[in-house]
């Protein structure tokens, strides 16, 4: 059973920590990825909670493993952002991820370039994320995202802006 959360339940609930990933390609477009559990045709770059005790570095590697097939050697780290962005879940999303623990996320990111090749990106994972991905234009991101998320992924092309 779901539980009933009211706006104001929902925001006296904290952010979950979670680290995002945009990982650009050698031709300046950036992955994403169509979500398994969607409800509309919406991408993502590919994020995920840091785990206890774990880095931003460390859990961003370790999530784009685990989202993309992508591993560490293929990718060089370019930037982080300054601060933690955070994102505010729709309401009627709230109780059902997460146990309703967490009214969204507050995510660093991390611009990565990818130096592999596409036959290297595998998104067929034991806890798959992804339905299909390709690469996309920084200037067609936004209009490809899911709504709720527009305002953090437009402050992560700003912070990126100058590597991209």
């Amino acid at each position: 059973m779901v539980k009933t959360l009211s706006a104001e339940d929902i925001a006296k609930l904290p952010y979950r920590p979670c680290v995002g990933l945009m990982v650009v390609n050698k031709d300046g477009n950036v992955f994403v990825g169509q979500r398994v559990d969607r409800d509309q045709d919406a991408w993502q770059m590919p994020q995920g909670g840091i785990d206890k005790g774990e880095g931003v570095t460390e859990a961003a590697l370790r999530e784009l493993a685990e989202e993309t097939g992508i591993t560490a050697d293929l990718v060089t780290i370019v930037a982080e952002t300054d601060d933690w962005l955070p994102y505010d879940l729709p309401h009627h999303i709230v109780p059902k991820i997460w146990k309703g623990r967490y009214r969204g996320q507050e995510q660093k990111w991390v611009l990565m370039r990818f130096t592999g090749t596409d036959d290297q990106v595998n998104i067929v994972q034991p806890h798959q994320e992804f339905s299909e991905w390709t690469w996309i234009s920084p200037k067609d991101l936004l209009a490809s995202i899911v709504p709720f998320k527009r305002d953090v992924y437009a402050a992560v092309l700003e912070a990126f802006g100058d590597e991209l």
